[in-house]
């Protein structure tokens, strides 16, 4: 909608987790590290935390993206509110085993026969498990003992626990311990720091396709990432409809003003976001209302553009030669 006013080719700030789009900061450079380094080396058990909106599923399409170029069999849960049958039965779905109907030990058998058949060959199997803070206990403890399929040397599946800081509480739990203590490398995503929200805007600009040139001011700039604290889906949400915002003003730079604007649209206080984890519900972002707000960008974006294709209209009529 914007694109073509801000000379963009794409929409730099969609909330996908587009894996194109990873801005490399040095505790994602070490997240990612920490992640492939534990998948090679066979380590067995690797979790990946951080809060809401820090970018950890992006961080994981990443890995996957790199887990296919390595011809690496992945089985990858992203929603895990099942129970121990449906999981077992999707993990060899989506690993491309066909499960058996006459029980839990069948299926078992099936995935230790074809872990072994790849392990034999050569080739690695990686289980990832996305929103993990919502495993049950029962389910943690089932993935544990998924582990125990090993040679004398290493293990036969890999397993990454992708979640929110919950689940490092919940491992803490004295039911978990066997769990906890096979774990071996564990990785942690960020907020960004001002200079490294300055960095993602730009990187995301040029993704998009921008020439180099700045759309947001640098005061614009430091209000996002005072709103946001650094949370990349933030930072991604207000940058959105300050865009659409300056498009409809016809402002080809962003300002502070328009970034206030957008925060208080989206009743965004100064430091009140979630990088606290303790923050009670109704303090975070209400879906409804960023959904209404979106509606109501969207119209004026029409209207916007209705008022310009009139005076393109009539600035085409005006300049036709006169007879």
């Amino acid at each position: 909608m914007y694109k073509r006013f801000f000379g963009l080719r794409a929409n730099p700030f969609n909330m996908n987790p587009d894996p194109r789009y990873l801005f490399l900061t040095r505790h994602t450079e070490e997240a990612l590290a920490c992640l492939t380094y534990g998948i090679q080396s066979r380590k067995g058990f690797v979790l990946l935390t951080g809060e809401v909106g820090t970018g950890k599923t992006t961080l994981v399409n990443k890995l996957l993206e790199w887990l296919r170029l390595q011809h690496i069999a992945t089985a990858f849960v992203f929603n895990p509110r099942m129970d121990v049958p449906e999981f077992l039965e999707y993990m060899l779905s989506d690993f491309g085993i066909q499960s058996s109907a006459t029980g839990k030990s069948q299926n078992l058998r099936r995935l230790y026969n074809w872990l072994l058949d790849r392990h034999r060959a050569g080739e690695t199997s990686v289980l990832i498990v996305d929103e993990a803070q919502n495993l049950t206990d029962e389910l943690l403890e089932e993935i544990r003992l998924l582990t125990n399929l090993e040679t004398f040397t290493e293990k036969l599946l890999q397993v990454v626990l992708v979640g929110q800081p919950e689940l490092e509480q919940k491992m803490k739990q004295p039911n978990l311990r066997q769990l906890r203590q096979r774990l071996v490398l564990q990785a942690k995503t960020h907020a960004l720091s001002l200079e490294e929200a300055r960095a993602y805007i730009a990187e995301r600009l040029r993704i998009a396709g921008g020439n180099g040139k700045p759309i947001f001011s640098p005061e614009a700039v430091t209000a996002i990432h005072r709103y946001s604290n650094g949370i990349p889906r933030v930072v991604n949400l207000i940058c959105e409809h300050s865009l659409v915002s300056a498009f409809v003003d016809e402002q080809k730079m962003v300002s502070a003003s328009v970034v206030d604007a957008v925060a208080r649209d989206f009743e965004l206080g100064e430091n009140d976001l979630t990088a606290d984890p303790d923050l009670d519900p109704p303090e975070r972002i209400d879906l409804m209302d960023a959904l209404k707000t979106l509606s109501n960008l969207a119209g004026q974006l029409r209207e916007a553009e209705g008022e310009q294709t009139a005076k393109a209209g009539k600035h085409s009529s005006s300049e036709k030669p006169k007879n």
